[in-house]
């Protein structure tokens, strides 16, 4: 029997090296499916949406010739909730996958709406502290900003069990800082250096943080809850940026 001839162990360059490349395509794969989910929020408002929005104006031009039948009438007013339904799904699918509000309204109406509806919809006090000026960040840092406050809020929901939130942003000339507190339940235990924080999702916002040179940390709250900040620093001025 041949016995396999073991391998010599990597020097912490090489592990260096691995971990860079495996960073670098982590990001390009991060990359790819961001554009690949903005297509596709497009192509839905585009394509679906406009049939859509011809099918509804033409059930609406279909009921005003309608005989006044209450069996005729009764079956086209089901028909017109229900394309209203899909209209909305429609749109609620689109928003998922694409938040356009990024680009058009740019990164802080888009983190200040999302905080806003988030305390709506769950009955909690919800503060947003924003810079009075649209963020100086380039697109991808504000990419990653609303993705990762999205997941954040996405945590609390699930886990935190908490009446109040905190988002902060602060924008100088070398870095974004984003923090975001609540008064949960808090972490289970001290997370420390180097040690994966929280579930899939924020695993997946801190690689992306740290794709762009950041970082992603979670802390104990000064009483309660949970404190999360990432840190991106911004790129030379004269760097090509995506």
């Amino acid at each position: 029997m041949s016995v396999p001839a073991s391998q010599e162990p990597h020097t912490p360059q090489q592990d260096a090296l691995r971990s860079a490349d495996l960073s670098e395509l982590l990001g390009h794969v991060h990359t790819c499916w961001d554009n690949e989910r903005r297509s596709l929020s497009r192509q839905l408002h585009d394509s679906l949406g406009s049939s859509l929005t011809a099918l509804t104006m033409h059930l609406g031009l279909l009921m005003q010739k309608l005989p006044p039948d209450q069996a005729l009438q009764d079956r086209a007013g089901h028909m017109k909730k229900l394309l209203g339904q899909i209209v909305e799904t429609n749109r609620q699918m689109q928003l998922k996958l694409w938040n356009d509000k990024l680009e058009f309204l740019g990164v802080r109406v888009a983190l200040d709406e999302l905080v806003t509806q988030f305390g709506e919809q769950r009955g909690i006090t919800a503060r947003c502290s924003l810079p009075e000026e649209e963020l100086d960040c380039p697109r991808s840092h504000g990419i990653v900003l609303l993705h990762t406050l999205e997941e954040a809020l996405r945590n609390i929901a699930q886990h935190a069990q908490a009446s109040e939130i905190d988002v902060i942003v602060d924008d100088n000339e070398d870095e974004t800082m984003l923090t975001v507190k609540d008064n949960g339940v808090g972490l289970s235990g001290p997370v420390a250096a180097g040690q994966p924080v929280g579930k899939f999702g924020l695993r997946m916002a801190r690689e992306r943080a740290a794709y762009l040179g950041g970082t992603l940390t979670l802390s104990a709250g000064a009483e309660r809850g949970v404190t999360l900040t990432m840190i991106l620093p911004k790129p030379p001025k004269d760097a090509s940026v995506v």
